[in-house]
């Protein structure tokens, strides 16, 4: 009698580019919504950025909905 042994080769169904895009939108929407004061509007605002704060408020709520402290 013979016995065939089978080989099972599984690859993963998820690109691994989307899987970098996708950590990329992750990091760059944890620091617009728990870090940013200012930072990204100062490149075209200036330092007027830093004081209006448009970012800050626009996320307030849920900067403490997540727990990030920010006063």
């Amino acid at each position: 009698m013979s016995q065939s042994k089978e080989i099972a080769v599984s690859k993963s169904s998820i690109p691994i580019f989307a899987i970098v895009f996708l950590a990329a939108i992750f990091v760059f929407g944890l620091f617009f919504v728990g870090y940013d004061q200012g930072h990204i509007f100062s490149i075209v605002l200036g330092e007027q950025a830093f004081e209006d704060l448009y970012i800050h408020e626009l996320t307030h709520d849920m900067r403490h909905a997540a727990g990030f402290p920010c006063h």
